[in-house]
């Protein structure tokens, strides 16, 4: 990997480079994503079929496009007993995390008869999507479903991709059963991500999307925003790792790899304020690529877009992981509570040598679905609260409301808005 000196000019460097990452950065697959939306919106189920046969090459029709009970009994007879045991164990720590963020309905009252409050409502229907071909996530499943789940959302439908024989992954459908998804669909790509959101005759329309997929997914997601919710438009998988000269090499080396292998335009990210440290992680690196099954993309990923930065100090390197806002940022320095209370920035956040991120990505509670390529400034990770509206609560008395009514009155008129003030000001006629 190579190693620069972190200063003002390979910061900007870095970060202009990681912007081309994003997914706003691919106007070719965003023209055809608009193709394949604006069709599934206008043909519906037909759509849908013709896009699973060109694309996943598999012909599905209104019978077998849902996953039956048959096939969730047969996958729970294929998958793996001790797999299953781990989901079950790893559901019990989401679900505890997740049960924290559940917020309540308030309201207040004065004397005047004034009541004010907040009403918390789940939403109806959500659709989660599960990526699928190269890989399977069930914990992508788990992740996506448990915080609705708690929400109190009433529907909750999955769509992935199924495999040319027709079916999903067994492992993906036992996980969406143990989290409790309501309804599965055998749909993937951009048509799946339309289906939910504008709604066909086999697939229910959902009230927001959530869940990750590739650049066409993504880009399907910003498509339809508006017409539902999203949580987000996610871009590839990226580690920082914040370290000093007390890290252990081969444990950071080992973290970065963790996230290079996901895909080529992923990024693997150390900013450390040791150059022994990055030298030594250079070594580490090279050395567990000779065993990794995924070495190819690896490579291609750490040549693209892995850093081992050097900074001039804890400072320095703090400022610039801010500016880089990570997706996952390991602490891994001799004070990793004191560091982490100065990142402002970051979809979640490890601490110590022994909480590296596929920790969060599988096991420890909160949620690995989580802000990329650098929107940690301003979003969070999935949690119970994407499932949720909010409605404000307002009732006053006849009392209350004529100690202010002239005051509204001559808001509204600043405005030039005299049938506002003239709402107000006839109940005191």
């Amino acid at each position: 990997m190579k190693i620069i000196n972190l200063d003002q000019s390979a910061k900007k460097n870095i970060l202009e480079d990681l912007l081309q990452r994003s997914p706003s950065q691919y106007p070719e697959q965003e023209e055809t994503v608009r193709c394949i939306v604006s069709q599934v919106q206008r043909d519906g189920d037909r759509a849908v079929f013709a896009f699973e046969e060109q694309f996943d090459h598999v012909t599905l029709d209104v019978s077998t496009i849902e996953v039956t009970e048959a096939e969730i009994k047969e996958a729970y007879d294929l998958v793996d007993e001790t797999l299953l045991s781990v989901i079950r164990k790893a559901l019990v720590n989401i679900r505890d995390y997740h049960e924290k963020q559940v917020q309540q309905s308030w309201f207040t009252t004065r004397p005047d008869g004034v009541l004010l409050g907040q009403k918390i409502t789940p939403l109806d229907t959500v659709g989660v999507y599960v990526p699928g071909g190269k890989a399977v996530y069930p914990s992508s499943v788990l992740m996506n479903i448990v915080p609705a789940k708690i929400a109190g959302v009433p529907e909750i439908i999955m769509c992935t991709p199924p495999g040319k024989d027709g079916k999903v992954s067994p492992n993906t459908l036992v996980a969406a059963k143990e989290a409790g998804a309501d309804r599965v669909f055998k749909v993937g790509g951009a048509q799946a991500i339309a289906a939910m959101a504008f709604g066909t005759a086999s697939i229910p329309r959902t009230d927001k999307i959530v869940g990750p997929g590739n650049i066409y997914v993504a880009l399907a997601k910003k498509a339809v925003f508006g017409f539902c919710g999203i949580e987000s438009v996610a871009g590839p998988s990226e580690i920082l790792v914040l370290a000093d000269e007390t890290a252990d090499a081969r444990y950071v080396a080992a973290d970065l790899l963790s996230q290079a292998e996901h895909d080529e335009m992923a990024s693997a990210i150390l900013i450390t304020t040791s150059r022994t440290l990055a030298e030594q992680v250079s070594k580490e690196v090279d050395r567990f690529l000779e065993t990794l099954s995924r070495r190819e993309i690896i490579e291609k990923c750490l040549e693209r877009f892995g850093y081992l930065l050097v900074a001039e100090d804890l400072d320095a390197a703090i400022e610039a992981a801010n500016d880089i806002a990570p997706e996952h940022l390991e602490i891994l320095t001799a004070q990793p509570v004191e560091v982490m209370t100065r990142i402002r920035n970051a979809g979640a956040i490890f601490l110590g040598p022994y909480s590296s991120e596929p920790l969060g990505d599988y096991f420890a509670g909160p949620n690995h679905v989580l802000p990329t390529n650098g929107t940690a400034r301003f979003f969070s990770a999935l949690g119970v609260d994407a499932f949720v509206k909010r409605s404000s609560v307002i009732s006053y008395s006849r009392e209350a409301l004529e100690a202010i009514h002239t005051d509204i009155e001559a808001f509204a008129k600043c405005e030039q808005l005299t049938a506002h003030a003239n709402s107000i000001a006839v109940r005191f006629e």
